[in-house]
């Protein structure tokens, strides 16, 4: 890997390639990189190499190319310290993200002010990136059980069961029903023996999290949890539940009074409270109200559930976009998981039907507003926005986080350089 550059210390060639860069075009960046005028992680007066101007700018299949061509994804050459995975969550792709960390981005590096990657994603509110950053962990980590180790005749982890575990591990979805649905849609795991396999690897990696120099209780309890998820479905599988059908209705099973899905709420709260390694504070957040999954879910990802967003009434994915045709209240990510959760929605349905029809003709009429108060709503939306804008230049100034990225961070038109984050 090609070693950083002096800063400002830029070809013709390579200020040409930041253009390219900010344009889009791929093919015409590949041919320049070919050049020996050109360096992969040559350094604007900023300390910015191209991957940095490629990640902040939002340009995936940029960044994939300059990866590819040997760009160091953990410089820290920044007049600020940023590194390519700040600029990366900063853009709010959580693509770019996932590609940094794929190649290596260390998540602990701090800039100039003490913030890793993962905390200005979320002063400036990229929590879908958050999520992705606090996520993350190595494949490679996973692989090192699929060699014998010391006097073991086979590896802890069959080879073959290593993906699919290792995107198991990966999922920001924490409903326990999402993750039985990846386990049905992978065969191999779809045994007992696997099974087993997998959890056993599950607590080792649990242990490592708890234990290792830098130890991470967060990650821990996320292992704890997909354990106990897997050996449920391994109790279901020895009851021959051959495709963990009983197991998804047990947990999507609602109450009779509201459809509050008890089991779930049980299920995650045993998980919880058999973590074994400490006294964790999500036992003292455990009460009738948030629900388990939704302490469980910001704990794990670092960001609050169920905000500005619709979710799968089924398996807890995030952008469900269908809905009951019915109740017209009750979402769905997909037409499977609608039909999994009929059974015990349909006790409910009616009721809210009802319910909104009963809403509906309660609600008042909002009256149509004359010249006079759209002049007003007018004059009073732009007074607001003038004291906003005011607002971000004071918070610039005194080195607070820069202007341009309070007012629009995923769609950045300036280099983050005059202000500290």
């Amino acid at each position: 890997m090609a070693a950083p550059t002096q800063k400002g210390q830029l070809t013709a060639s390579e200020r040409k390639l930041l253009q390219v860069i900010e344009a889009g075009d791929v093919q015409e960046a590949a041919q320049m990189l070919t050049s020996d005028d050109v360096r992969v992680n040559c350094l604007d007066e900023c300390g910015m190499t191209p991957l940095m101007h490629a990640a902040y700018k939002g340009k995936a299949d940029m960044c994939g190319l300059l990866l590819q061509r040997g760009a160091d994804v953990n410089c820290n050459q920044h007049e600020y310290g940023y590194t390519a995975l700040m600029f990366a969550g900063l853009s709010g792709k959580t693509d770019i993200t996932s590609m940094m960390l794929d190649a290596g981005a260390e998540t602990d590096l701090v800039n100039s002010v003490g913030r890793t990657a993962a905390q200005m994603a979320a002063f400036v509110g990229q929590h879908d990136c958050v999520t992705v950053i606090n996520n993350f962990f190595p494949r490679a980590r996973v692989d090192y059980y699929t060699r014998p180790r010391g006097t073991e005749r086979e590896p802890k982890l069959p080879p073959a069961l290593a993906g699919p575990l290792h995107e198991i591990i990966m999922t920001t979805n924490l409903n326990p029903v999402k993750i039985v649905m990846l386990v049905r849609e992978n065969p191999a795991l779809v045994d007992v023996g696997a099974l087993e396999k997998c959890y056993r690897v599950m607590d080792l990696l649990c242990e490592q999290c708890v234990k290792q120099p830098d130890s991470n209780e967060v990650l821990a309890m996320k292992m704890h949890y997909i354990s106990c998820v897997l050996q449920k479905c391994l109790i279901f599988l020895q009851k021959r539940d051959d495709k963990l059908d009983a197991l998804v209705k047990s947990l999507l099973r609602g109450r009779d009074s509201d459809g509050f899905p008890q089991y779930q709420e049980k299920f995650i709260r045993d998980c919880i409270r058999k973590f074994p390694y400490c006294e964790s504070t999500l036992l003292q957040q455990l009460g009738n109200d948030p629900t388990a999954y939704s302490v469980l879910t910001q704990a794990l990802t670092g960001q609050m559930a169920f905000v500005d967003a619709d979710y799968c009434a089924t398996c807890g994915e995030r952008g469900a976009d269908k809905r009951c045709s019915l109740c017209k209240s009750v979402t769905y990510c997909s037409l499977t998981c609608q039909q999994l959760h009929w059974f015990t929605h349909k006790k409910m349905c009616r009721a809210i039907q009802e319910q909104n029809a009963h809403l509906g003709s309660d609600a008042p009429r909002m009256k149509e507003p004359n010249d006079g108060e759209r002049d007003l709503a007018t004059e009073t939306a732009n007074f607001l926005q003038e004291l906003c804008l005011r607002a971000e230049e004071t918070v610039a100034a005194v080195g607070g986080c820069p202007a341009e990225l309070l007012a629009c961070p995923s769609a950045p038109s300036h280099k983050p350089s005059g202000s500290q984050q």
